[in-house]
């Protein structure tokens, strides 16, 4: 991103390639920022599958998150919302998706979702901005 971009959540940008370098587009396509938080699964604080973490400032998601109880699970770097619609997906429609995974958590839906991530990855499927 670059510096002065207003501080929204995601869903609320307007112009997105306004708001990125020249690489950002070729980075979040490829999804290489996600890279840094494989730091947060060596520190415990996130798993390689759950529900994305919310930003601080999207309090909508956060609220319905917490009204299913999703907020109880641990944060993933891709979860079951993601491989079903990545940024072109209604908070609504994530916490669904959220909430069906907190209620149907298996080794199988862990592998399932974990091949599914790699596939929608390279097909760079899903990815507004």
């Amino acid at each position: 991103m670059k510096n002065g971009i207003p501080d929204i959540p995601t869903h609320l940008v307007l112009s997105p390639n306004l708001s990125y370098t020249k690489s950002g587009p070729l980075l979040r396509r490829l999804s290489i920022d996600e890279l840094p938080q494989l730091i947060n699964i060596i520190f415990g604080e996130m798993v390689f599958i759950g529900p994305r973490p919310a930003l601080h400032n999207q309090s909508d998601l956060i609220e319905l998150r917490s009204n299913v109880g999703v907020h109880k699970l641990i944060p993933g770097v891709t979860g079951w919302a993601q491989i079903n619609g990545r940024d072109k997906m209604s908070i609504v429609d994530k916490v669904k998706y959220d909430e069906y995974y907190l209620l149907n958590q298996s080794f199988y839906l862990d592998l399932k979702i974990m091949f599914m991530t790699v596939f929608k990855v390279f097909r760079m499927h899903g990815v507004s901005h």
